[in-house]
């Protein structure tokens, strides 16, 4: 319903951060085959259909903005992440893919790569990791939820000369 309400809205921004799986599961090869299938038609489909709807209505009016929120687990898995970094992956591509095609449209497509967060879709894990974690960050702290929603003002703000970039979150180049 809501791809069909989208065609109804005038739309200038689409903001695409949803992930139906879990973070961790377990080593690769341990994982059956049907949960990556699972994840792509729960996580990686849905985002594409909603995507196809405002790039429909963003090309009518000739402007508007995809921002997908993408992981730092792409350039360093954690063990147990094959399922959730292999989604993240294939939104990624599709990230640039979107910004390649409609730029003639003035669209642009963007994406925001935080690392570790500590929230609902993280509370599981174990506070011995989450430690670690905090540890092993340059800032010895975790990032937050509203450190990255700036990132997404930005852009969404932005002029339509910032397209088709990644902007990284809680690594070390962009903590200095």
């Amino acid at each position: 319903s809501l791809i069909d309400q989208i065609h109804g809205w005038n739309i200038d921004l689409l903001i695409n951060n949803a992930y139906a799986g879990e973070f961790l599961k377990t080593h690769f090869h341990k994982i059956d085959s049907a949960e990556f299938s699972k994840d792509f038609n729960n996580t990686v489909i849905p985002t594409i259909r909603i995507t196809q709807a405002a790039i429909d209505a963003f090309r009518k009016k000739k402007s508007g903005k995809i921002i997908t929120i993408l992981t730092t687990a792409l350039n360093d898995p954690p063990v147990g992440s094959s399922v959730y970094v292999a989604t993240k992956a294939y939104l990624e591509k599709l990230t640039k893919i979107w910004a390649l095609e409609n730029v003639k449209y003035n669209i642009t497509s963007n994406s925001v790569s935080p690392s570790f967060l500590q929230t609902n879709f993280t509370k599981n894990i174990d506070e011995r990791i989450v430690e670690q974690i905090k540890e092993n960050s340059p800032l010895k702290k975790l990032l937050t939820v509203e450190e990255v929603a700036e990132k997404v003002l930005f852009l969404a703000n932005a002029s339509s000369e910032i397209n088709g970039i990644d902007i990284t979150l809680g690594t070390e180049a962009n903590d200095k």
